[in-house]
């Protein structure tokens, strides 16, 4: 077994699309369609708007708001550097600093930050 996708429920489709697209990257040929996909890697990411996967599974559920540390998507990056280099050209844009680029005791140096929505952020690399 393995994943091949990660799904996001999310609230401001258009936002997120734009975001995922324009400041992390990702390719994605949405074109406002209820959910979106984005390659990455040999895994999807895909959206959904809440409204309407409540209304198509006809449930109703409770989101997190605001930051939200109930998950994370990371990102491999190519190193050490690249790393310093996303955070810094992430942060002049704009995106929520959750956590520097930091060098962790088991070797790989990461960095947090948040989309729009408050959905956690990872980009990391164990080569120096």
């Amino acid at each position: 077994m393995e994943i091949n996708c990660i799904g996001l429920f999310v609230n401001d489709m258009e936002k997120m699309v734009k975001f995922y697209r324009d400041i992390i990257g990702l390719e994605t040929d949405w074109n406002g369609e209820p959910n979106a996909e984005f390659k990455a890697g040999s895994c999807r990411l895909i959206m959904f708007g809440r409204k309407d996967f409540e209304n198509m599974v006809s449930k109703k559920f409770n989101y997190p708001k605001g930051l939200n540390g109930s998950m994370e998507i990371a990102f491999s990056i190519k190193n050490y550097g690249e790393v310093d280099r996303e955070y810094k050209r992430l942060m002049d844009l704009g995106v929520e600093n959750v956590f520097a680029p930091t060098t962790m005791p088991w070797g790989e140096r990461t960095c947090y930050f948040a989309d729009p929505e408050g959905n956690l952020l990872e980009f990391g690399s164990f080569t120096a």
